[in-house]
Protein backbone atom coordinates (compact mmCIF):
# COMPACT_ATOMS: atom_id res chain seq x y z
CA UNK A 1 0.00 0.00 0.00
CA UNK A 2 3.09 2.54 0.62
CA UNK A 3 3.96 2.29 -2.71
CA UNK A 4 0.18 3.00 -4.07
CA UNK A 5 0.43 6.03 -1.24
CA UNK A 6 3.62 7.62 -2.47
CA UNK A 7 4.39 6.52 -5.70
CA UNK A 8 7.41 8.94 -6.53
CA UNK A 9 8.62 8.40 -2.81
CA UNK A 10 8.02 10.62 0.20
CA UNK A 11 9.46 14.35 0.32
CA UNK A 12 13.00 14.71 2.06
CA UNK A 13 12.85 18.07 3.77
CA UNK A 14 16.61 17.27 4.58
CA UNK A 15 17.79 16.94 1.39
CA UNK A 16 19.86 20.30 0.54
CA UNK A 17 18.48 22.02 -2.64
CA UNK A 18 20.78 23.05 -5.47
CA UNK A 19 20.52 26.34 -6.92
CA UNK A 20 21.17 24.79 -10.15
CA UNK A 21 18.40 22.26 -9.63
CA UNK A 22 15.86 25.43 -9.77
CA UNK A 23 15.12 26.25 -13.15
CA UNK A 24 14.26 22.49 -13.75
CA UNK A 25 11.72 22.31 -10.58
CA UNK A 26 10.00 25.40 -11.50
CA UNK A 27 9.84 23.94 -15.25
CA UNK A 28 7.81 20.72 -13.36
CA UNK A 29 5.38 23.52 -11.63
CA UNK A 30 4.76 25.54 -14.79
CA UNK A 31 4.21 22.06 -16.55
CA UNK A 32 1.36 20.90 -13.46
CA UNK A 33 -1.67 21.84 -15.23
CA UNK A 34 -0.98 20.66 -18.41
CA UNK A 35 -0.56 17.52 -17.33
CA UNK A 36 -3.05 17.47 -15.11
CA UNK A 37 -5.82 18.45 -17.55
CA UNK A 38 -4.46 15.94 -19.68
CA UNK A 39 -4.58 13.08 -17.57
CA UNK A 40 -8.42 13.87 -16.24
CA UNK A 41 -9.98 15.49 -19.06
CA UNK A 42 -11.62 12.02 -20.55
CA UNK A 43 -12.40 11.12 -16.61
CA UNK A 44 -16.22 10.04 -16.08
CA UNK A 45 -17.91 11.56 -12.84
CA UNK A 46 -17.57 8.01 -11.90
CA UNK A 47 -13.80 7.85 -12.26
CA UNK A 48 -13.85 11.40 -10.67
CA UNK A 49 -15.61 10.11 -7.82
CA UNK A 50 -13.09 6.66 -7.23
CA UNK A 51 -10.37 6.68 -4.90
CA UNK A 52 -6.92 6.76 -6.48
CA UNK A 53 -5.97 4.48 -3.94
CA UNK A 54 -8.75 1.81 -1.41
CA UNK A 55 -9.27 4.13 1.54
CA UNK A 56 -7.85 7.55 -0.70
CA UNK A 57 -9.45 10.67 -1.31
CA UNK A 58 -10.95 10.62 -4.37
CA UNK A 59 -9.49 11.68 -7.67
CA UNK A 60 -11.93 14.83 -7.76
CA UNK A 61 -11.04 15.48 -4.55
CA UNK A 62 -6.97 15.10 -4.84
CA UNK A 63 -7.65 17.43 -8.06
CA UNK A 64 -9.16 20.22 -5.51
CA UNK A 65 -6.39 19.53 -3.24
CA UNK A 66 -3.64 20.59 -5.54
CA UNK A 67 -5.82 23.39 -5.91
CA UNK A 68 -6.09 24.37 -2.51
CA UNK A 69 -2.16 23.34 -1.34
CA UNK A 70 -1.06 25.44 -4.54
CA UNK A 71 -3.28 28.38 -3.58
CA UNK A 72 -1.05 28.52 -0.04
CA UNK A 73 1.93 27.87 -2.01
CA UNK A 74 1.57 30.92 -3.85
CA UNK A 75 1.13 33.20 -0.80
CA UNK A 76 3.56 31.41 1.01
CA UNK A 77 6.06 32.54 -1.81
CA UNK A 78 4.81 36.22 -1.40
CA UNK A 79 4.78 36.14 2.35
CA UNK A 80 8.43 35.05 2.25
CA UNK A 81 9.55 37.67 -0.37
CA UNK A 82 7.86 41.12 1.44
CA UNK A 83 8.47 40.20 4.72
CA UNK A 84 11.07 39.18 7.09
CA UNK A 85 10.93 35.40 8.14
CA UNK A 86 6.84 35.38 8.50
CA UNK A 87 5.23 32.46 10.29
CA UNK A 88 2.95 30.84 7.77
CA UNK A 89 -0.24 29.48 9.27
CA UNK A 90 -0.92 25.62 8.62
CA UNK A 91 -4.37 24.18 7.58
CA UNK A 92 -6.25 21.02 7.97
CA UNK A 93 -6.00 19.54 4.11
CA UNK A 94 -8.28 16.55 5.41
CA UNK A 95 -11.01 18.82 6.52
CA UNK A 96 -10.57 21.12 3.65
CA UNK A 97 -10.90 17.75 1.03
CA UNK A 98 -13.96 17.08 2.69
CA UNK A 99 -15.67 20.84 2.19
CA UNK A 100 -18.54 21.19 -0.08
CA UNK A 101 -15.99 23.40 -2.99
CA UNK A 102 -14.47 19.61 -3.17
CA UNK A 103 -17.31 18.15 -5.47
CA UNK A 104 -16.99 20.70 -7.73
CA UNK A 105 -16.17 20.07 -11.56
CA UNK A 106 -12.84 19.56 -11.43
CA UNK A 107 -11.93 22.35 -14.31
CA UNK A 108 -12.85 24.84 -11.90
CA UNK A 109 -9.55 23.85 -10.10
CA UNK A 110 -7.55 22.95 -13.34
CA UNK A 111 -8.65 26.17 -14.46
CA UNK A 112 -7.24 28.02 -11.64
CA UNK A 113 -4.42 25.86 -11.48
CA UNK A 114 -3.11 27.32 -14.63
CA UNK A 115 -3.40 30.99 -13.93
CA UNK A 116 -2.12 30.18 -10.54
CA UNK A 117 1.12 28.29 -11.87
CA UNK A 118 1.58 30.96 -14.73
CA UNK A 119 2.08 33.53 -11.83
CA UNK A 120 3.85 31.71 -9.54
CA UNK A 121 6.11 31.24 -11.89
CA UNK A 122 6.72 34.47 -13.15
CA UNK A 123 7.42 35.30 -9.44
CA UNK A 124 9.94 31.76 -9.13
CA UNK A 125 11.91 33.03 -11.97
CA UNK A 126 12.28 36.44 -10.56
CA UNK A 127 14.17 35.78 -7.69
CA UNK A 128 18.07 36.01 -7.46
CA UNK A 129 20.22 33.68 -5.50
CA UNK A 130 19.65 35.66 -2.31
CA UNK A 131 15.77 35.87 -3.20
CA UNK A 132 16.00 31.75 -3.28
CA UNK A 133 16.81 31.63 0.09
CA UNK A 134 14.41 34.11 2.02
CA UNK A 135 13.22 32.44 5.04
CA UNK A 136 10.00 31.53 6.37
CA UNK A 137 8.66 29.85 9.64
CA UNK A 138 6.08 26.83 9.02
CA UNK A 139 5.14 26.26 12.76
CA UNK A 140 5.05 22.31 11.91
CA UNK A 141 8.38 21.89 10.20
CA UNK A 142 10.32 25.15 10.92
CA UNK A 143 12.50 26.78 9.08
CA UNK A 144 12.38 27.06 5.27
CA UNK A 145 13.71 28.52 2.36
CA UNK A 146 11.88 29.56 -0.90
CA UNK A 147 14.27 27.06 -2.41
CA UNK A 148 12.78 24.87 -0.76
CA UNK A 149 9.29 25.73 -1.31
CA UNK A 150 10.27 25.44 -4.80
CA UNK A 151 11.01 21.90 -4.05
CA UNK A 152 8.50 21.11 -1.77
CA UNK A 153 5.43 22.10 -4.66
CA UNK A 154 7.46 20.65 -7.63
CA UNK A 155 7.62 17.57 -5.88
CA UNK A 156 3.96 17.86 -4.57
CA UNK A 157 2.39 18.36 -7.91
CA UNK A 158 3.97 15.31 -9.17
CA UNK A 159 3.55 12.97 -6.08
CA UNK A 160 -0.34 13.75 -6.61
CA UNK A 161 -0.25 13.32 -10.66
CA UNK A 162 1.30 10.32 -10.27
CA UNK A 163 -1.15 9.14 -7.27
CA UNK A 164 -4.09 9.73 -10.36
CA UNK A 165 -2.40 8.72 -13.60
CA UNK A 166 -1.30 5.63 -11.37
CA UNK A 167 -4.98 5.06 -10.18
CA UNK A 168 -6.31 5.76 -13.78
CA UNK A 169 -4.20 3.29 -14.99
CA UNK A 170 -5.54 0.43 -12.21
CA UNK A 171 -9.10 1.90 -12.91
CA UNK A 172 -8.97 1.06 -17.02
CA UNK A 173 -6.93 -2.36 -16.56
CA UNK A 174 -9.78 -4.09 -14.74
Amino acid sequence: MEDLRYPIGTFDFEKEVQEKQINFLIDQIEALPELLIRAVEKLTDEQLDSPYRPGSWTNRQLIHHIADAHMNAYIRVKLAMTEDKPTIKPYDEVLWAELNDSQLPVELSTKLLEGLHKRLVVLLRSLSSSGLERELIHPDVGLLTIKKLIDLYAWHGNHHLAQITAGISRMTSK
